[in-house]
């Protein structure tokens, strides 16, 4: 799907919920009286989401206009003005928490994004989202993760064959689940294995896995896996990644981190809508 079809499908949706049949708080405004107003973030952060704040404005005042003071994917500071916004009053007011909703939501993500970004940089791990988004927000949350400079993993189920666990139980071994996954992928999708100690590392990288995902091993663990696989596989980290324990992780030489926390912990950015 495309960007601009997921904020079609995204605002349309919020404001069908925010808005319903109407908004009559809004009638408390004459119906020509225009306005200006101002978007203050109230700490610091990455900027992100301006796409669908712009969209929600028109949609109820297709000459609103919107001049973002800062680029997308901006750091600001606290107190920095964000954007200023000019239209019918009443519009302002009916788009104003739906907007806002959007521009928190999406700027949390790509804030710790570039969090996580910067703790691992100088090394080679890249860092990766996860499936553990906000339902019906997935693209949304994971163009805030690239805004805020990390990368994707999986969009969904159907673009990749993750063997976890579970698939290993089922098909009774690494070797046998990797063996039927070859026969079932298709050409276009790739292919990862998720292990939970060296012993099983081994077998994936003897059954010709090159991608293998470390479950939440110790870096003590990741080091000796990294030296294990040597250049045969790339290997991701995932489980319990957090900014306090990702510089150690990064260090230990994996290809990539997966944190779901990206998008699945999020504390919304502080923004301030006013009219001047």
């Amino acid at each position: 799907m495309d960007l601009a079809s997921v904020i079609e499908r995204d605002v349309t949706a919020a404001l069908a919920e925010d808005v319903g049949s109407g908004d009559p708080s809004a009638l408390l405004l004459p119906e020509q009286k225009t306005a200006r107003a101002v978007v203050v973030c109230r700490q610091d952060a990455v900027i992100c989401g301006q796409a669908w704040f712009e969209a929600c404005i028109r949609r109820l005042d297709a000459q609103g206009a919107v001049t973002w003071l800062v680029a997308e994917g901006a750091r600001v500071t606290r107190g920095a003005r964000v954007c200023e916004i000019q239209g019918k009053a009443r519009a302002l007011l009916t788009a104003e928490r739906t907007a806002l909703n959007f521009l928190q939501t999406l700027s949390a993500v790509a804030t710790a994004a570039r969090r996580h970004v910067d703790a691992a940089a100088g090394t080679r791990a890249k860092i990766v989202d996860t499936r553990k988004t906000l339902p019906g927000l997935r693209y949304a949350q994971k163009y805030a993760v690239r805004t805020g400079g990390a990368a994707n993993h999986r969009m969904g189920l159907y673009d990749a064959m993750l063997i976890k666990e579970n698939h290993i139980a089922a098909a009774g071994g690494i070797r046998q689940a990797i063996e039927q996954a070859r026969k079932l992928a298709r050409p276009e999708i790739w292919m990862q294995v998720e292990v939970e100690n060296l012993s099983q590392l081994r077998q994936a990288l003897d059954a010709g896995a090159t991608m293998i995902l470390l479950d939440n091993m110790s870096p003590e663990q990741m080091r000796e896996a990294v030296k294990i696989a040597g250049d045969r596989a790339e290997l991701e980290a995932s489980g319990g990644i957090t900014l306090d324990n990702i510089r150690a992780v990064a260090e230990t030489g994996v290809h990539r981190i997966s944190i779901g926390s990206l998008t699945k912990d999020v504390k919304a950015v502080d923004f301030s809508l006013r009219f001047e």
